[in-house]
């Protein structure tokens, strides 16, 4: 019987970049892309991104073919406009986070690199879009909600007096 191996070579550390970190959470957080680059494929959460995005999708794609009085599409379009906006969120997250804290959580025991003005672009067209978009749900989900109410009440309301 063969002993094992009394050294275990360490596994390669890479340098997580804040600044690909961050323009991938603005350009591909929706999917992911930021998880799956900064904690490798076997995150959970970077794979539970695809679901609702995927649902967001279909939700946008019946808008677009059925109208605005598909409901089930009411329903599924925020979804996708929440998870655009999670990653702008993510994007001013990891745009702001100062560099010794960063360095700290994603690249420990590996020396601390000053970052440039990437990741503050990054997190400042993250607030402009994802400010715009987040708003933009919101105010599509209020309307199409009192869409969704006026317009059953009205129906229910108009029901009742031809009877």
């Amino acid at each position: 019987m063969t002993s094992p191996p009394t050294h275990v070579l360490p596994a390669p550390v890479r340098y997580r970049s804040k600044s690909l970190a961050a323009w991938l959470a603005l350009l591909g957080g929706a999917l992911g892309l930021h998880r799956l680059y900064l904690y490798g494929p076997r995150d959970a959460l970077a794979w539970a991104h695809l679901l609702p995005t995927a649902v967001g999708w279909v939700g946008l794609q019946r808008l677009q073919q059925l109208g605005q009085d598909d409901r089930l599409a009411w329903l599924l379009v925020p979804v996708l406009g929440l998870m655009l906006s999670l990653g702008a969120l993510f994007a001013i997250l990891y745009g702001l986070t100062p560099d010794e804290k960063w360095d700290a959580r994603h690249n420990p025991g590996l020396p601390g690199r000053a970052t440039t003005w990437a990741p503050v672009l990054a997190a400042i067209a993250a607030l402009l879009l994802g400010g715009g978009v987040f708003m933009g749900t919101i105010t599509y989900g209020v309307q199409m909600f009192f869409q969704w109410e006026l317009g059953g009440q009205s129906s229910a309301a108009g029901s009742r007096s031809s009877t």
